[in-house]
């Protein structure tokens, strides 16, 4: 089970969306990789990165961008990743734990069941 494979399941009955913050492992920080990312110096640097991003993982799920002081990602404890679901009332319904050991997408869809099985009722 996968971002991708959520997205494609579930895109018809909930918004999918991603939030590009900072680089989590940059070449002039804590380099894990085989990439050419540093820190980002300004906001079309960090554009630029997500646009890569965004077409590298080919998730299809819209990506916006933190602004530079990480305001999203310090709201939501979201640094390197981590998955939620939101209701449609702006309650956070399903809080995953830190990537990347916490980033388990088949949590998620058992959120997503549950949240959409409430629904209906």
């Amino acid at each position: 089970m996968s971002l991708r494979d959520l997205y494609r399941e579930y895109n018809d009955k909930i918004q999918f969306i991603l939030v590009y913050a900072r680089e989590a492992h940059p070449t002039d920080g804590w380099y894990m990789g085989d990439h050419d990312i540093r820190h980002h110096q300004s906001m079309d640097e960090r554009r630029e990165v997500a646009g890569m991003c965004e077409v590298a993982l080919q998730y299809g799920i819209k990506t916006y961008v933190d602004e530079m002081d990480d305001a999203v990602a310090n709201a939501y404890a979201s640094l390197p990743d981590r998955l939620y679901l939101v209701g449609q009332t702006g309650k956070v319904v399903y809080a995953g734990g830190r990537g990347p050991f916490g980033f388990k997408p088949k949590e998620l869809k058992q959120a997503i069941d549950n949240y959409l099985l409430d629904a209906d009722t």
